[in-house]
């Protein structure tokens, strides 16, 4: 069965739409014929976030709620007539997780149980939960697959563990019909200045230099288009419940390369120089994320669709349509 005739009149609930992913699969939904109800995390501005980049013949088409997924009850009654979850909303960024790691405990562990639950008493036909390639940590052996060691080398890196396992559980306790879905480096249109390669890219096109932390980290970068096409794919296919599955390009490249690629691409000749502020604690760094996609080709049909330099070339266009939305000297953490 493919996509159109799966998601076709399909009530879909995202979690995260606002997000950079949750967008993408917002749009991906829709365009498959889904009903798609989405939730933004409350804003007193009722601000939309990315989802206001969705072209409007596409958005008009959203049922939009706000919303938290700390709150258990709410939670309840938003996914009470949904055919399927796609739960992609957390508390995402490693600097900040040093910060406050109470927020990505409540974000993270505490939401995801109260979608599983709601999941479960609503009956939901599939729930597929939202992993992170650094739930691996630094890689033991590469390519990783998915049954590599998990090392909670930050504190978001742990509470998305915790987030699995409990997913895990509600599988083999309850019978619950839920996927985790775990992808690599996701990279593209919309993403913020917490990613390295909007970062990259903003200065490339507006400083006098490159200001990055770390160059030698190895990174397995996939395509938000690829991404969200998994999101669905990993909705639909039966064979998914109960599975953890990793999608990634099977390619890694190291910050320092990506850097180049986008510098030769713009034609730059601007410096990359290490910025300490921006290095992660010494054994709080991942080393070398390569991923090992051979279960997301058997179960799921999926294999990336965009090379490392085509998802380049689109995340630097929408960049430079979208310039005044990102601050080029300015450290995110």
């Amino acid at each position: 069965m493919d996509l159109k005739e799966f998601y076709r009149g399909k009530k879909v609930f995202v979690t995260g739409a606002g997000g950079f992913i949750g967008s993408h699969v917002v749009e991906e939904l829709v365009m498959n014929g889904a009903e798609v109800t989405a939730l933004v995390h409350y804003n007193a501005s009722s601000y939309i976030n990315n989802l206001r980049f969705v072209p409007q013949e596409i958005l008009s088409k959203v049922d939009i709620k706000f919303g938290d997924v700390t709150d258990a009850f709410q939670m309840q009654t938003l996914t009470k007539d949904s055919d399927i979850v796609l739960h992609l909303a957390a508390l995402i960024g490693i600097p900040y997780s040093y910060a406050a790691p109470a927020a990505y405990v409540a974000a993270n562990i505490n939401g995801t149980l109260n979608m599983l639950e709601a999941a479960r008493n609503n009956s939901i036909s599939k729930i597929v939960v939202t992993s992170t390639s650094e739930t691996y940590g630094t890689a033991i052996y590469t390519p990783i697959d998915e049954k590599h060691p998990m090392q909670g080398q930050s504190p978001y890196s742990a509470t998305k563990i915790g987030a699995d396992k409990i997913a895990e559980s509600y599988f083999l306790s309850f019978n619950l019909p839920v996927c985790v879905f775990r992808p690599f480096n996701t990279f593209g249109p919309r993403q913020s200045m917490r990613a390295v390669i909007p970062t990259i890219i903003t200065q490339a096109l507006n400083s006098k230099e490159i200001k990055l932390g770390s160059l030698s980290p190895v990174r397995d970068m996939v395509f938000v288009k690829d991404t969200a096409r998994g999101f669905l794919m990993a909705g639909m296919e039966d064979k998914s419940i109960g599975e953890v599955i990793s999608v990634g390009t099977g390619v890694g490249a190291t910050v320092g390369e990506i850097a180049e690629m986008i510098l030769n691409i713009l034609s730059s000749d601007k410096k990359i120089v290490e910025d300490s502020q921006r290095v992660r604690p010494e054994k709080s760094e991942v080393f070398k994320l390569i991923c090992d996609n051979r279960k997301a080709k058997e179960l799921l049909n999926w294999s990336p669709q965009y090379t490392l330099e085509e998802g380049l070339r689109e995340a630097i266009s929408f960049i430079q349509k979208n310039i005044n939305s990102y601050e080029a000297d300015k450290y995110t953490v």
